[in-house]
């Protein structure tokens, strides 16, 4: 019974990340209507600048997690700019939107290789003592530190957007951008912050991410795991995307130790599934189409 309660305690802590990867996937996809696959790409970008901040340049950890969320933040403009906003300009279709993020992740990707190769590196240990001691439970202390990171950035993000006007603004925009224009609000600049706190999310994403497993190139990859847990949870909704994640997390955890790492993705993909056809709308209920 202890041994799956750590366990679970685990699982929370990776669908805690997860969690982070399919908040920042949501958010785009609340405004812009459109799966923004280039989210990976950030993800990788930001993970190795975590390296440098972390192993390279010694910083310590809080100020390193700071400076990759920078660093995501700033890409995450560079790539509205670059990327997105002359398509919202002509009104493209969404597979305009879609074919512009993957050719952007799969660049990300590809410059990555070119400069660092498929060479693994990892992220210097936040913690000289690994192991904490919780009663009974042994658990790692990046566990219990990447839980409560996510938890709070996940709690300041709800209230951003519940609480002030920048939240306000964005929830309007994601609802009708011209209408949003019609009360004064310049939505470029708020789907270009929006861009931007996405970003940072995939920047603390890539970081936390490299501290618990190794980096290359490819991490970006993760972002599957967003899009999955953003699915279960509801399209659009950063609520849903959250529990997705979470019950992602839990799940990959405990059938990797009932069956394994080989069959436990079978397992997890059917019961993606099996979720999708009795509940198409996900946890949350909301069910948002894509852009026409």
């Amino acid at each position: 019974m202890l041994f799956f309660v750590q366990q679970f305690v685990n699982g929370l802590s990776r669908g805690a990340v997860y969690a982070l990867i399919a908040v920042g996937f949501a958010l785009i996809f609340s405004v812009l209507k459109f799966s923004n696959f280039a989210h990976g790409g950030l993800i990788s970008v930001a993970a190795y600048a975590g390296y440098y901040f972390s192993s390279k340049f010694n910083f310590p950890p809080v100020l390193a997690v700071a400076c990759t969320a920078l660093v995501g933040g700033v890409m995450g403009v560079v790539l509205d700019l670059i990327a997105f906003r002359n398509l919202r300009k002509r009104n493209s279709s969404n597979i305009y939107y879609f074919v512009s993020s993957i050719t952007c992740g799969i660049l990300f990707m590809n410059i990555l290789t070119l400069m660092f190769g498929t060479t693994f590196y990892t992220i210097k240990p936040f913690f000289k003592s690994p192991i904490i001691h919780i009663g009974d439970l042994i658990m790692l202390k990046m566990d219990v530190a990447i839980l409560l990171i996510s938890v709070g950035l996940l709690a300041a993000l709800m209230l951003l957007i519940n609480k002030t006007k920048m939240g306000l603004a964005l929830r309007i925009v994601s609802i009708d951008r011209d209408t949003a224009a019609l009360m004064g609000i310049n939505s470029n600049v708020i789907i270009t912050v929006t861009f931007m706190i996405a970003g940072g999310l995939a920047g603390i994403s890539g970081i936390l991410l490299g501290s618990n497993f190794t980096i290359d190139p490819f991490l970006g990859n993760m972002v599957v795991k967003g899009f999955i847990a953003s699915v279960i949870g509801g399209l659009g909704s950063l609520p849903g995307a959250i529990m997705g994640a979470l019950l992602l997390g839990v799940m990959e955890v405990v059938f990797t130790v009932l069956v394994g790492d080989i069959l436990s993705p079978a397992i997890i993909f059917v019961i993606t599934l099996l979720f999708l056809l009795l509940r198409p709308q996900g946890i949350s209920g909301q069910f948002i189409a894509e852009k026409a």
